[in-house]
């Protein structure tokens, strides 16, 4: 099991954590870690872009003049795309980009990247971050004192109003709760602070549910033998 070392916000250690195997030990997986990013991007796209038509642009629909005997390309309506001022052509609509990733890839590419980043010494875990009062200074403070630097993910509970109030007004610190962390912001950031209440969570909701010591989960305790089906003879049935 991967160990880090627990501090305060002062960077004082005071104490270990051991971090589970199946969440924080994974093998890396690009492939699906690309494929968990993918699905993010396209679930956080408006698809509000949009072109008219020759059915929306402006313009009278009567023939400017006549199909023959002119000498000049015959015409129809002033809308056409042919024409400037015209509709557009086969051009983006709105429509609605997102789909549905099973929650079992979505939890693997987490696993995936929070082990990655365990393997880089990227994570650290705090005791807890408990602030006076909801000061920006405060809290830049605290992310000096524990040499800090850069891109920050910060996973701690959303019922910590003095922290999430300090660390919105710095562009480089992100604070989420267990069940808001994603693929996108774990990638993004730099670093990555958990508390040790959250590093609980995510081991809870991560977990792929096998019992330790065990492989694939089973357990000790020997299946109850199935009674073996037997076809029924004619007199039976009868």
């Amino acid at each position: 099991m991967p160990t880090v070392k627990v501090r305060n916000i002062e960077n004082e250690e005071v104490g270990e954590v051991e971090l589970s195997d199946a969440v924080f030990g994974a093998p890396l997986n690009e492939a699906l870690i690309h494929a968990a990013v993918r699905n993010f991007m396209a679930n956080a796209r408006q698809g509000t872009s949009a072109t008219k038509t020759r059915g929306d642009a402006s313009g009278a629909g009567r023939k400017l003049w006549k199909q023959k005997g002119t000498g000049r390309a015959r015409i129809a309506s002033l809308r056409s795309p042919l024409w400037k001022g015209g509709g557009n052509a086969h051009g983006p609509q709105p429509r609605d980009w997102s789909y549905n990733m099973p929650q079992k890839m979505r939890h693997g590419a987490l696993r995936s990247a929070l082990s990655e980043r365990v393997r880089e010494g990227s994570v650290f875990v705090v005791e807890g971050w408990n602030l006076d009062k909801p000061k920006t200074k405060d809290f830049s403070q605290s992310l000096t004192n524990l040499r800090l630097g850069g891109k920050t993910l910060i996973v701690d509970s959303l019922d910590n109003e003095n922290l999430l109030l300090s660390a919105r007004n710095l562009r480089h610190a992100k604070v989420v709760n267990s069940f808001g962390l994603n693929i996108y912001d774990l990638l993004y950031h730099d670093q990555l602070v958990l508390s040790r209440a959250a590093a609980t969570e995510l081991e809870q909701l991560l977990g792929n549910g096998k019992a330790e010591g065990t492989p694939d989960g089973e357990s000790n305790e020997e299946a109850p033998a199935k009674k073996k089906r037997t076809r029924k003879t004619e007199q039976e049935a009868a």
